[in-house]
């Protein structure tokens, strides 16, 4: 896999930079998408696919990438297909850390140092080429303004950027609610790229511990009112209740 193009966690955490502060936007739910972009753009190279809500390693083949090829590694260790949502809500510390690094290293991006309430060290990121970030928001901005279905790529970075919460960050207000409406829809436009999303979104709501299917079989169903030769029984007062019913 040629380093030509930008992988998609790095164009995600490009999107979430903010030129203004240099912070990442929506950081916590941010580590769980690059970690599912990581799913996304090793599908694309044609090293996993999707089986069911699970991911199958079917060419283990390092990519040349070596973030991706350890992940990759990660995966086929399992032996088996592993549920999306088990990987990503798994153990991911410091993943958005390594790639702002490696975007630092690729001169995408430069580390400023910093101070917290005058004690405590910080680093803020700026990006060094702001055309490369433009590029990327305006491939989203297209897919929304034109409704042409995006290529692979984009229709997966907008679902991630959807699952994560950045659509307030890129389209803000209340002039932003039909952009960011739209950046939903386009979550449909790629397989991976869905399954990935909504894998993201499970885990940010704790409810990863079940598959879908068996999620909406177990949801709690409304009690049935007892009836007596069907007239609905009324619950039956006790105590304060039936005294005040007396009067």
């Amino acid at each position: 896999m040629g380093r030509s193009r930008r992988t998609i966690p790095e164009e995600l955490l490009l999107l979430a930079l903010d030129p203004a502060t240099g912070t990442t936007a929506q950081p916590q739910s941010l580590d769980l998408g690059l970690a599912g972009a990581q799913l996304v753009e090793l599908a694309l190279a044609g090293r996993i696919a999707p089986d069911g809500d699970r991911i199958a390693v079917v060419m283990p083949r390092p990519t040349g990438d070596p973030t991706l090829d350890s992940a990759l590694e990660l995966l086929r260790r399992r032996g088996s297909p592993v549920r999306a949502v088990h990987w990503i809500g798994g153990p991911r510390l410091g993943l958005r850390q390594i790639y702002l690094a490696h975007l630092e290293r690729c001169g995408m991006v430069h580390a400023v140092a910093g101070q917290m309430c005058g004690v405590l060290p910080t680093t803020r990121y700026q990006a060094t080429d702001t055309a490369i970030s433009r590029e990327i928001r305006a491939r989203l901005d297209s897919a929304i303004r034109t409704g042409v279905p995006p290529d692979p790529r984009t229709a997966a970075l907008a679902a991630l950027a959807h699952a994560v919460g950045l659509g307030k960050h890129l389209y803000p207000g209340n002039e932003g609610r039909s952009s960011r409406s739209r950046l939903r829809d386009l979550i449909r436009h790629d397989p991976m790229g869905g399954l990935v999303a909504h894998a993201v979104m499970d885990v940010q709501n704790g409810v990863a511990a079940q598959p879908r299917r068996e999620r909406a079989a177990a949801a709690p169903q409304p009690a049935a009112r007892a009836t007596a030769g069907g007239v609905p029984l009324q619950p039956r007062r006790t105590g304060a209740m039936a005294r005040a019913a007396a009067h």
